[in-house]
């Protein structure tokens, strides 16, 4: 095995703890957000009772936002708060940077997720949230995950 390099050392240095702070699902599609206090995961199939009815390799099989990102949106569209539902994210997280999971397994509880990619808004962010809502959400718009242990 090759020696680490510095950049890898700090990329693989991850002490923080994030903090599950909401679930929520998305029954159909345009329908309002569910938001839950626990929910069942299931490997390639995602959150229970969410519309996601992807394939067992789908790469978007769970979405996450960070907590500390949504007052980020809010600032940029001059409001005190929003809503996380509003989003449409599975689960907001809290105390941790998500981009630092790019490449990795984690665990919630017992459920272990994979860092897939970015979850990039989408042109509804800008009905839900106005005009520039998209813009503002450029760069925090969370990440997708796909489902390697249920729970």
């Amino acid at each position: 095995m090759p020696e680490q390099t510095p950049l890898q050392t700090l990329f693989d240095t991850l002490p923080q703890t994030g903090r599950v702070e909401w679930i929520g699902i998305r029954p159909a599609r345009g329908e309002a957000m569910e938001a839950l206090d626990s929910v069942a995961v299931n490997p390639g199939k995602g959150l229970e009772g969410d519309r996601f009815k992807g394939r067992e390799t789908s790469k978007r099989q769970v979405t996450l936002i960070q907590k500390e990102h949504l007052q980020a949106i809010a600032s940029c569209l001059h409001r005190e708060a929003i809503a996380p539902e509003v989003f449409r994210r599975n689960i907001v997280i809290s105390g941790l940077n998500l981009l630092a999971l790019k490449g990795k397994r984690f665990r919630i509880g017992n459920v272990v997720l994979e860092y897939t990619g970015l979850c990039h808004p989408c042109s509804k962010m800008e009905t839900a949230l106005g005009p520039g809502g998209y813009n503002a959400m450029r760069g925090h718009g969370g990440i997708t995950t796909r489902v390697v242990e249920g729970g």
